[in-house]
This record gives structure tokens, C-alpha cells and sequence, in this order.
């Protein structure tokens, strides 16, 4: 399961790989889970093989969505099926979760990576403030219409600067490195008049499996919520601000606010995990077991 065993995007172009990968099925959750038993108990590398290249599509969707830091999209794609591989080698079925979910952090994680140390970032702080900043720019000048701005008004960078909780000469900084980097989706590539928007994958599902996905989604959502009534209201606040947020709270902070030390908070946080996880694989497994 290596890296040359996959497609890669070379002379041909993006196309060309994203028709390529088109080819490989995707996996109903049966087949998922038998494959990742197969690769967990035995080290079956064909069986490996199959639940990498069943997601290298959500690889190029993920990548595609980096391509405005004016990187080779090429590069993007490679960084993310490094990420995607891992998150396989790590995937345990037991869980009752899609290897879809569990992957994407892996992905997006790996490609976070390669952005910044081809960014040659510098620090501005810490480096989560770093990343927070680097990654968020962005979306939040798209939100307030200020993509085409240049530089930003003291009353915008005083804004984004309160809402990502970093110095408003970092923005600025951020801002004025980050200028020119844009690259428009109307950019051609090759010939023939194509651009880059006509070369993002259709990961349109068919009516079966779009309903099948939401079935499971919702599924999903309603074993959470009741596995979240289950747990006592101190448990379910502290895994909520753990496990759902998308900055976690640090302990010290949930300590304070608790009033407890650091240790307790993460002894009540690997409890609430435990019962969560019990509860919602005991509702998962049974159906995929016998899909």
C-alpha cells in the first residue's frame, strides 16, 4: 500500500486523474467493514488497496478545496492519498464508523501540513494562533466580500482579529503575505478552454446510495444523541468542549470552570468517551455485520 501504487496526476494533466479514479466503486458499509477487518486481522494488503482507492475521490474534493494558496494541485492530491493511507493503517471497524469520517481529519491534516511548510510559514505566536489565522483569513474575507479588497480596513482588521482571537498587525502581516496567492477558478489549464472549475469531481451519488447515505447519517445522529442522554449533564458538557468542537477547550479551562484539577477533567472526558463509544458501536455493528 504505497504511494506509486496509486493514480498520480502526471503529463496528462487533472482530468485525466479525475476520470481515472472514477473507475474504482465505492464501498457500501458492508463491504467497508469486511475489507478493514480483513486488513486489521490479517494484513491483507489488497483489501487495504481497495478501501484507499474507494476514497480517493473525497482525496480530490478535499485537495481542490486548498487550491486557492496557489499550490500544484498535483502536489495537494499526493499529500492527501499520504494522509488517506494513514488514516486506513489506523482505521478500526470495532468503532461502528465510517472510514469517510475518520479519514477526512487524517487528509485535511496531512495537506495542512504541506500548505504551511510550503508557505514557509514564520511564526506569529503559537502555532495553533499560526495555523488558526493562516487557514481562516480567507473564508472570513469571503464572508465579509473583502477577496479583492488588497489591504484590509482598520475596522475589518480589528474584526477578524477579535473573532480569531490574534494581534491585529498579525492580520495585516497575514493579509499582505497571503496577497496575489488567490488563484481564480476561472484559471485555464491546457488546452481546449478548460479552467480548473470544469475539472472538480462529481461526487454526485446515485438515488439509492444518496438515500442509503442519509439513512446512515441520520442513523448516526440519532445513536449520538442518545448516547449524549445517557451521560450525566457535567460528562456530556465536557465531551461536547472536547470531542464536538471544532477547537477543543483546553483542560485548564474546563478545570476552572469546574473548579477541578486538569487530570479530573481528562478522567470525566475519557469516561464520557468510553460510554459514547460503547453505546453507538452496540448500535452500529449489528447492522454491518450483517449487511
Amino acid at each position: 500500500m504505497s504511494v506509486t501504487a496509486l493514480p498520480v496526476v502526471d503529463g496528462d494533466g487533472l482530468s485525466k486523474y479525475l476520470r481515472d479514479i472514477k473507475a474504482f466503486p465505492l464501498l457500501d458499509a458492508g463491504e467497508e467493514f469486511m475489507l478493514a477487518k480483513r486488513w486489521v486481522d490479517y494484513g491483507d494488503t489488497e483489501a487495504a488497496h481497495r478501501l484507499v482507492t474507494s476514497h480517493l475521490r473525497l482525496v480530490a474534493k478535499i485537495a481542490l478545496g486548498y487550491r486557492h494558496y496557489g499550490l500544484p494541485v498535483a502536489d495537494l492530491i499526493g499529500e492527501g492519498n499520504i494522509g488517506l493511507m494513514r488514516a486506513v493503517k489506523k482505521f478500526d471497524p470495532d468503532r461502528g464508523f465510517r472510514l469517510a469520517t475518520y479519514a477526512m481529519w487524517w487528509i485535511k491534516a496531512s495537506i495542512n501540513e504541506f500548505v504551511l511548510n510550503s508557505w514557509s510559514m514564520v511564526r506569529i505566536g503559537t502555532l495553533a494562533a499560526q495555523k488558526k489565522l493562516f487557514f481562516n483569513l480567507r473564508r472570513i474575507k469571503a464572508r465579509l466580500r473583502l477577496l479583492e479588497s488588497g489591504d484590509l480596513a482598520p475596522e475589518h482588521v480589528a474584526a477578524i482579529a477579535r473573532e480569531l482571537d490574534v494581534g491585529e498587525g498579525d492580520v495585516v502581516a497575514m493579509n499582505r503575505r497571503m496577497a496575489g496567492r488567490d488563484t481564480s477558478l476561472n484559471v485555464p489549464v491546457g488546452e481546449g478552454g478548460v479552467e480548473i472549475q470544469d475539472l472538480m469531481p462529481d461526487d454526485a451519488e446515485n438515488q439509492e446510495a444518496a438515500y442509503g447515505r442519509r439513512e446512515e447519517l441520520s442513523k448516526g445522529s440519532r445513536l449520538i444523541a442518545r448516547a449524549l442522554d445517557s451521560l450525566t449533564e457535567r460528562e456530556r458538557e465536557i465531551f461536547i468542549e472536547r470531542r464536538l468542537r471544532e477547537e477543543p477547550v483546553t483542560l485548564e479551562e474546563l478545570g476552572a470552570r469546574y473548579g477541578v484539577s486538569r487530570e479530573r477533567i481528562r478522567q470525566i472526558e475519557v469516561k464520557a468517551f468510553g460510554k459514547v463509544r460503547d453505546l453507538v458501536q452496540a448500535g452500529f455493528i449489528p447492522a454491518v455485520a450483517g449487511a
